[in-house]
């Protein structure tokens, strides 16, 4: 009989007497750093206070433009898609891919190809950024608000830095803006295009993403960094030294939060016997790679869900259990734990002695008796 149980084993002990590292002092007004992969906050400063955010706003004009239309899509430029501030200098009638635009989105900041990029995607602006509000909630940005698809100054128009970060993470997880956003240089549509995100040439590591400024919401930046296999999301809000901001920031979260890795995908994990099979017992692996960011003193529980035995037929690769990794009482990861081979269910074939007991119970002859019985 199946019978599960869970047991919570110590995993991981790191140095418990240590103390964390102090926290850098930074410049920004607000400030998040997040651990691309799991999510996690490394640290904060006013993380969810409603601000003007300037041209990261961008970031989320990219995303959505990229999720609802092709990258060869051609849109005109229009004069109502001109705008104030920084420009990819779009001429009117001018025809441009989605993908070209997009470079003088996120290269040079444009704002009339925010505008084109809205309008030639959303049929009209009002409907695209309709569109960045839908997205906004959908990635449980709760603090976040957009008027225009360029960042341009509006009471109505504002975010926060965790709320920033979460938008990193998707443009991250996104193959095609994860490579726009990491671009130092290109040239398209007969423009030279300059990235204005300084830290891809000053921080080792960096892989994105978008700077703001305007006068009210004072200098805005998301970037992102990666080392050792571990990405870094970095934002900070109305930040007069935002480029050291950053760079102290990501180097404190790769030094006291780095990965550690809780589980190895395939990798043999336990036998369990079997029940109604000539075969014995069966392997049981780890489903997934999985990661975690921790600092020096905690400590990592797992937490295993397993049966002691199973019966006959197994088939190889569904669910056995799963771990669940936690630190303190908040869960961290979890993964599935699957059998790693087919376990037929056998039924033993009857003995001589079996054969003759269930032919004169009245049973169905055995093959083998019935020809034996047969002879004149």
């Amino acid at each position: 009989m199946k019978r599960a149980f869970a047991a919570l084993v110590a995993l991981i002990l790191l140095c418990p007497t240590c103390f964390a590292a102090e926290a850098p002092v930074v410049s920004a007004a607000s400030a998040v750093l997040m651990d691309a992969s799991s999510g996690r906050v490394l640290y904060e400063k006013d993380a969810h206070t409603q601000r003007l955010i300037a041209s990261t706003t961008k970031l989320m004009t990219a995303l959505v433009a990229v999720e609802s239309t092709e990258l060869d899509k051609v849109i005109t430029m229009k004069p109502e898609y001109q705008a104030e501030g920084s420009s990819m200098y779009l001429r009117f009638g001018e025809e441009l891919k989605l993908e070209e635009l997009l470079y003088g989105l996120l290269l040079a900041s444009g704002n009339d190809a925010a505008l084109a990029i809205a309008g030639g995607c959303g049929g009209d602006v009002e409907t695209f950024v309709g569109w960045m509000n839908d997205k906004a909630a959908e990635l449980g940005m709760e603090d976040t608000h957009f008027v225009n698809p360029n960042g341009l100054d509006h009471e109505e128009h504002y975010s926060s830095a965790y709320d920033l970060a979460l938008l990193g993470r998707a443009v991250l997880e996104n193959e095609t803006l994860s490579k726009l956003v990491s671009t130092r240089s290109i040239t398209v549509a007969g423009r030279s295009l300059s990235n204005h995100n300084k830290l891809l040439w000053r921080y080792e590591g960096c892989t994105g993403m978008k700077t703001g400024y305007t006068d009210a919401a004072g200098r805005t930046l998301v970037s992102s960094a990666r080392r050792d296999g571990q990405e870094l999301i970095c934002v900070t809000l109305k930040a007069p030294d935002d480029w050291s901001d950053h760079a102290k920031l990501l180097d404190y979260g790769f030094q006291n939060w780095p990965n550690k890795l809780l589980a190895r995908a395939g990798k043999d994990f336990r036998t369990l016997p079997v029940m109604g099979s000539l075969l014995s017992q069966v392997s049981v692996v780890t489903d997934r790679d999985l990661s975690y960011p921790l600092s020096k003193e905690e400590r990592v529980q797992v937490r295993i869900t397993l049966p002691d035995r199973v019966e006959a037929p197994v088939e190889k690769g569904t669910i056995a259990g799963k771990l669940s990794f936690r630190v303190g009482e908040t869960t961290v990861g979890e993964t599935y734990l699957l059998y790693d081979a087919d376990v037929p269910l056998d039924t033993p074939r009857p003995t001589l002695f079996g054969r003759i007991k269930a032919f004169l119970s009245g049973g169905e002859r055995p093959a083998a008796l019935t020809e034996a019985l047969s002879i004149p």
